[in-house]
């Protein structure tokens, strides 16, 4: 095992994937002469030459369409947006054609094509560059949605992204590039639609996915010091869920916190409390409790960034209020 950042981490994925695969390319805004804007692709347009790391203009409904079109005609892109917000200018040809032109066509065209990128917050970017779009995108049919949070999984869950068939959404975290991990220096893919449980518990089950994962452990941590016991369970991929796992671990646990950087109405934490109300309702001892931001756009202010993001104090809190505990 070798510990690298996260960075590094889509780095090797992209790279070994074209080294085995001619159809496979890079597109973005600076991915080649930059780079990447966060050097995600450091050194991939030496390897590979500008024929496969592709600069492109800022247009992203451009760059997308000719990811789509590529893909319908043998081709396997990744395409990178600087940041999901991005996104929104070539979201016509994520929704309406990738996501839909396998059904469309009668199965004559398979689309395969990454989507990758960071999403939700990262500082003081301001409320239009910080948003979180895993359940925007999870809403439509035809699409995966993959949420990594740490560089073993990144790399592993972005090789499957890459070798899958159909339109895979592939989000990042610009807090996370430099995180580091231990990965296997040998091949390994991870199987898309498969949590995992990061830590055995007993008292209760939490939840939760990409960055914001690090302050479940936080939490854990401290309420581990008052003999509380937390079972958290990486969700990895948003769709399809693995709802599985989160059952499983309820039935033992009979408690559930769920821990999602999005705005609290109609996200992946509503989802996962409405399976688990219909599948485990008698196993449980206390309603769920889902820990979301505040119900507003992203502040630019640290004071109130701070105070509108979920945090480990948060968790705790609503550790204790599913066991009856003060």
């Amino acid at each position: 095992m070798k510990t690298i950042q996260f960075r590094e981490a889509v780095q090797q994925a992209m790279s070994e994937e074209m080294r085995k695969d001619e159809s496979i390319y890079l597109m973005g805004e600076e991915v080649a002469e930059y780079n990447g804007a966060y050097k995600a692709s450091k050194g991939m347009l030496d390897e590979f030459g500008p024929d496969r790391v592709i600069d492109t203009p800022i247009a992203e409904l451009g760059f997308s369409g000719i990811g789509v079109g590529s893909a319908m005609n043998g081709n396997r892109p990744i395409i990178e947006f600087m940041t999901f917000n991005f996104s929104l200018v070539g979201i016509d040809q994520i929704i309406n054609n990738a996501s839909k032109m396998r059904q469309m066509s009668g199965g004559q065209f398979n689309i395969p094509i990454v989507f990758r990128g960071p999403t939700a917050s990262a500082g003081q970017l301001g409320a239009t560059h910080s948003q979180a779009f895993e359940s925007w995108y999870a809403n439509c049919p035809g699409l995966k949605v993959i949420v990594p949070s740490n560089p073993y999984d990144a790399k592993g869950l972005l090789k499957a992204a890459i070798r899958d068939d159909d339109p895979v959404i592939f989000m990042e975290s610009e807090q996370m590039y430099g995180d580091k991990g231990e990965v296997p220096e040998d091949e390994y893919v991870l199987e898309i639609g498969k949590a995992d449980i990061k830590r055995e518990g007993t008292d209760v089950t939490i939840v939760s996915f990409g960055k914001i994962i690090k302050e479940a452990y936080k939490a854990a941590d401290e309420l581990a010091e008052k003999d509380i016991s937390c079972e958290i369970i990486d969700l990895r991929t948003i769709r399809p869920m693995d709802h599985d796992t989160i059952i499983e671990s309820v039935k033992k646990t009979n408690r559930l916190v769920i821990l999602e950087e999005a705005w609290p109405f109609g996200n992946v934490s509503t989802e996962i409390t409405y399976q688990v109300q219909s599948k485990a309702f008698d196993y449980l001892d206390a309603p769920i409790v889902k820990i979301n931001t505040a119900d507003t756009p992203a502040p630019y202010s640290p004071v109130l960034l701070k105070e509108w993001l979920p945090n480990s104090d948060d968790v705790k809190k609503a550790v204790k209020q599913v066991m009856y505990i003060d």
